[in-house]
């Protein structure tokens, strides 16, 4: 995997690149939707590619080593061959899933211990075992395993768990670099940087993170409950310090709101299950605000669900017709609301590029922002 960086907006830390993988190159900045089990929720992969145009996907290793189980998606030759997805894809490592599942898991030196949540069988994640179930799932890009801490987590929990974290990053990058990629195409492998919103904590993962020389880095541990002031200011400390010529993964982040402060502090990738997890409860996100598809004042409204805007959003359904799915509790209701919520998000990610590129990005970001947070 490589990383080429075009250009970098003069007002602001904001970044336009290209990272290019062997399934495809991904322009930056990138919001990746989340297919938790090898499927985006609601959402076919032809409409992925040919509608959304979405460049990479994630998948999710605590998810798929449960089910199917990676022995089904060796046999397949992949994720990318048992999905039908051509494009790239990252996993992440299964931390956060074992971080929520805490009544049911336990953290030791060689691992985390944790019961299934389908069937409470027992199961043990160590840094090597994740790096080997990336592996089997054949993903473009995986993550390390680590802790994520809560957000209000307090200091001395807070330095405990990110020595552990590095402890295991250790591990896992050290078993990345002894073992191949199983099905003719390259891996990446990113650290994970933790320390809750500390800033010094933040600045000791960055610098231990930096120094692998992965090839390419994320951050973690953000938007699990601390204040969204704070979670920007943890970016800025940790951007500090990743090197400029790597991508900057912000993981599970988030609002449109969230993710041009993101950008705008020299983050390249971000993923959430919000557009999708949303857009089924009738929340949609339009370049001129957000909409409760619910509301009784959609019901006689026979204009289209966004008349501008994104070029790929689908304009053949009305307000009122969405509406009317989702009071019937219709399943496409939530099939039109997943497309469209995820075609904004790329849409505004691809805005916030040519903005970067033609240099007055921070100048449109302070314009747009108010009005994509705004309630229709």
């Amino acid at each position: 995997m490589k990383f080429t960086l075009q250009a970098t907006d003069k007002k602001s830390g904001a970044r336009a690149g290209i990272i290019h993988t062997d399934h495809g190159d991904i322009p930056t900045p990138i919001f990746m939707p989340v297919g938790t089990q090898g499927s985006v929720k609601a959402v076919h992969q032809h409409e992925l590619r040919d509608d959304i145009d979405a460049k990479i996907i994630l998948g999710n290793t605590y998810h798929l080593y449960l089910r199917p189980g990676t022995d089904i998606i060796e046999q397949a030759g992949g994720l990318h061959k048992f999905n039908g997805w051509e494009r790239p894809i990252l996993t992440d490592s299964g931390g956060f899933q074992v971080f929520s599942l805490s009544s049911n898991r336990k953290l030791k030196e060689e691992g985390a211990y944790f019961r299934s949540h389908i069937d409470g069988s027992k199961h043990l994640f160590t840094p090597e075992k994740v790096v080997d179930i990336q592996r089997s799932i054949g993903s473009d890009i995986m993550m390390a395993l680590d802790e994520c801490p809560p957000g209000t987590s307090d200091r001395a929990y807070a330095t405990k768990s990110l020595a552990l974290t590095h402890r295991w990053l250790r591990r896992g990058w050290d078993h990345f670099n002894a073992t191949s990629p199983r099905y003719g195409h390259s891996q990446a492998f990113f650290p994970i940087v933790q320390g809750c919103t500390y800033p010094d904590l933040r600045r000791e993962s960055a610098k231990f993170v930096a120094d692998l020389g992965a090839e390419g880095n994320a951050i973690g541990g953000l938007a699990v409950g601390e204040p969204a002031e704070v979670m920007y200011d943890m970016i800025e400390v940790v951007n500090e310090i990743l090197p400029a010529d790597r991508p900057r993964y912000l993981m599970g982040v988030g609002t449109p709101a969230n993710i041009l402060e993101a950008i705008e502090r020299g983050v390249d990738m971000m993923d959430c299950v919000m557009p999708t997890r949303n857009a089924r409860n009738g929340m949609l996100f339009t370049s001129h605000g957000i909409m409760n598809m619910r509301n009784k004042k959609w019901a006689d409204d026979f204009s289209p669900i966004q008349e501008d805007g994104p070029s790929y959003v689908d304009r053949t359904y009305s307000r009122a017709y969405l509406r009317h799915l989702f009071i019937a509790d219709e399943i496409l209701a939530m099939q039109i609301a997943s497309i469209h919520n995820l075609a904004f998000y790329l849409w505004l990610v691809t805005q916030a590029r040519q903005h970067i590129m033609a240099g007055d990005f921070a100048d449109w970001k302070k314009a747009i922002l108010p009005i994509l947070t705004s309630r229709l």
